[in-house]
């Protein structure tokens, strides 16, 4: 998981470019909708001072209000339970999506603070305008020349719009890494083992966060 956490920064900004969709362009090709909104949410994050320092309340405010309704965290929490999830309660169901998703908003608070001069270049989209389901593939490119970095992502098409519901990074999916992740600790644990996890992960990326707002 080393290598996810290097690469976090990556995928959130992958999930940031899709932070300002409007419902009333639902029907616009997600490729186009990405492209057209990236150049917005990058700026705001290079420009907005607070940001850039670390504000972390800042920063969250951001992630709730614009990330989050267009993340399926439902899908992509079921699709790293794998068969487990329909082993669990409805109860145990919410409270691992609720968990899941409070790691996945620290994760992307830490990757929108480190934006700096790093811009996407799109591919073209492979997929018919009846699809409900597409990838679209994209590379970072970094600053200074570095190497390109694979960046794909998923979407699927809901009655409210366009959603995510998992990022590749360098050919390796989000959700199939947290998938091992949670059968190991679904296999020591069971379910409510892996949400208390995700729960004591959670309250300690919170105490740090904290101290962030605290410091800036």
């Amino acid at each position: 998981m080393k290598i996810f956490k290097k690469l976090f920064a990556v995928i959130g900004l992958a999930v940031a470019t899709a932070a300002f969709m409007p419902a009333a362009n639902a029907q616009e090709a997600p490729d186009a909708l990405v492209k057209r909104i990236s150049q917005e949410v990058l700026d705001s994050a290079k420009n907005d001072k607070e940001i850039q320092s670390g504000n972390q309340k800042r920063v969250l405010e951001l992630v709730e209000a614009k990330i989050l309704p267009h993340v399926d965290f439902q899908r992509m929490t079921a699709l790293a339970a794998g068969r487990f999830w329909r082993q669990a309660t409805p109860e145990q169901q919410k409270q691992l999506t609720d968990e899941f998703r409070a790691l996945l908003v620290y994760t992307y608070s830490g990757a929108i603070s480190q934006i700096r001069d790093q811009k996407l270049e799109f591919k073209p989209m492979r997929a018919d305008p009846t699809d409900t389901e597409v990838e679209v593939r994209s590379q970072v490119l970094q600053p200074r020349g570095g190497d390109p970095i694979q960046l794909n992502y998923r979407l699927e098409k809901l009655p409210s719009g366009w959603k995510i519901y998992d990022v590749n990074v360098l050919g390796a999916w989000l959700v199939e890494t947290y998938k091992g992740n949670f059968a190991s600790e679904i296999s020591k644990g069971g379910i409510d083992g892996l949400i208390k996890t995700l729960s004591e992960k959670n309250k300690r990326l919170a105490a740090s966060a904290a101290k962030g707002v605290k410091s800036s």
